[in-house]
């Protein structure tokens, strides 16, 4: 996986707004409709390349479909696995929205626009049909194709994110449920790892299943059932390398007010035991942004990655570049600028038809995150360098100033002797010479100039100036008296 080696990357989680002729054949398909494959197909293709272009044009460098073809980033496996034909179960209890009820029935009436279909799980999962994943690859492949990004990822849910939204109603327990999910989405996993792609895996139960999925559990009893969805996942991944990986958690992306949203420094522990080296996470909106100081305090094992959000991906505010820069030097501050890729906070399309984002707002945020990445950048190399320059003056000064061997110091020796041998006279002439009282014109110059300086400083320029007159006459007369001698 590509770090911030030379300056800070840009990333983003996942989901982008999606044409609006590819939704409405989602959504139709989702309805029960007959939708033609082919049109499909094309369809599809051609959005994925299309975002991809806006991707590299807004600046981002490590980047993906934009989960084009899915429906929603949790729910898509019932069109591809066996085992979802239970009635919708879907209870999201919305911890944060019971203490208000008025606001909630406006969330949703703004937000929910298209009914997400959710089945129960009411028989053995296995796979119904691989050819959706094969066609995700094969889009993104073509897509890639003619560009150069630093590097690609693709999404996949999490056998804890499909638990979430697909309610259980067959397996006995939720470990088992868990165990028979992470079999089935192993096959999806290694393949885009074999596609040469980045794997990220969406983990928002980590997250938000705190307050949506078991609002009424202890933080004890949350914690518990993280640590087997992380159990449950790090067996799914177990044959892909860590530097392949990522993971996404949140805490729900949507604007509601959160407060009731399990702290990052009690969940981090617990995720950093997950195989992925990259670990994306909220940190723009006014409930988490404060979380950069969790790091003080955790520190950030050898070969991970934090890719912190920037960008709040539930509000139309475009932010400012350097509020985005102050952010990223924050985190790089604390765990090294290499380890900090610059991300989103969630997706801006988790469901299709359901953007809370204007899509031109979507790309101006990106453009932000590219600039602020880049102020964070000259800021970050350019005091690296400040402090590597003095020590690097200091350490070539104290390599020359010694010779490091016995024989480097026998060669040092001569040379050195000789430079002093220079600087004094090594023949009975030119000792003669030194030895002679000096006469003539050089004698009258310098017995003008020994005058002169208490004259100068005593009665000023005119002084001066007088002085250096009458001292000059008998030195004059002596230079005359001692050429004729001669």
């Amino acid at each position: 996986m590509k770090r911030s080696t030379e300056r800070i990357l840009t990333t983003h989680t996942g989901s982008l707004p999606r044409p609006p002729k590819l939704v409405e054949m989602i959504l139709a398909r989702e309805a029960g409709n007959l939708v033609d494959p082919e049109a499909f197909d094309a369809t599809a293709r051609a959005a994925v390349a299309e975002l991809v272009r806006k991707q590299m044009e807004t600046g981002i460098d490590v980047l993906n479909d934009g989960e084009a073809s899915k429906v929603g980033y949790s729910t898509y496996v019932k069109d591809r696995l066996l085992g979802f034909g239970g009635v919708s179960a879907l209870r999201l209890g919305m911890g944060d929205l019971r203490e208000f009820p008025e606001f909630a029935q406006r969330m949703f009436s703004q937000v929910l626009t298209t009914r997400i279909d959710a089945p129960a799980c009411n028989g053995p999962i296995s796979w119904k049909d691989k050819r959706p994943l094969s066609a995700d690859i094969a889009y993104l492949r073509a897509a890639v194709s003619g560009v150069k990004p630093s590097e690609v990822f693709m999404s996949a849910a999490s056998p804890g994110v499909i638990a979430l939204f697909l309610q259980n109603q067959y397996y006995k327990n939720h470990e088992a449920y868990l165990a028979a999910l992470a079999k089935v989405m192993k096959d999806e996993y290694d393949a885009i790892y074999r596609a040469g792609f980045v794997v990220q895996v969406d983990c928002p139960d980590l997250a938000m299943g705190r307050h949506i999925q078991f609002p009424d559990a202890s933080t004890k009893e949350f914690l518990k059932i993280a640590e087997a969805n992380i159990e449950a996942l790090n067996h799914a991944l177990r044959d892909i390398p860590p530097d392949r990986l990522r993971i996404h958690l949140c805490w729900g992306n949507y604007e509601g007010p959160h407060h009731k949203d399990i702290p990052l420094k009690e969940i981090l522990p617990i995720i950093l035991k997950a195989r992925p080296s990259a670990i994306s996470f909220v940190g723009a909106n006014a409930q988490h942004e404060h979380e950069w100081t969790v790091f003080q305090d955790i520190k950030l094992p050898d070969g991970k990655i934090i890719i912190p959000g920037v960008l709040d991906s539930t509000s139309n505010i475009i932010e400012h570049p350097e509020l985005i820069a102050e952010r990223l030097v924050r985190y790089a501050n604390l765990v090294g600028r290499e380890n900090v890729i610059a991300g989103t906070d969630c997706g801006f399309g988790t469901f299709a038809g359901m953007n809370t984002i204007d899509p031109g707002v979507t790309w101006a945020k990106f453009r932000a995150m590219a600039e602020g990445a880049e102020l964070a950048s000259k800021q970050l190399w350019r005091s690296a360098r400040r402090v590597a320059r003095p020590a690097a003056r200091k350490a070539v000064a104290s390599k020359a100033a010694r010779p490091k061997t016995r024989k480097a110091a026998a060669r040092v020796a001569p040379r050195r002797a000789s430079r002093l041998a220079a600087k004094r006279p090594s023949t009975r002439k030119a000792t003669r010479r030194a030895a002679r009282p000096a006469t003539g014109r050089s004698a009258a110059r310098g017995a003008v100039r020994r005058a002169a300086r208490p004259a100068a400083r005593s009665t000023g320029k005119s002084a001066a100036r007088g002085a250096v007159r009458r001292a000059a006459r008998p030195a004059a007369r002596s230079t005359r008296r001692a050429s004729r001698l001669r």
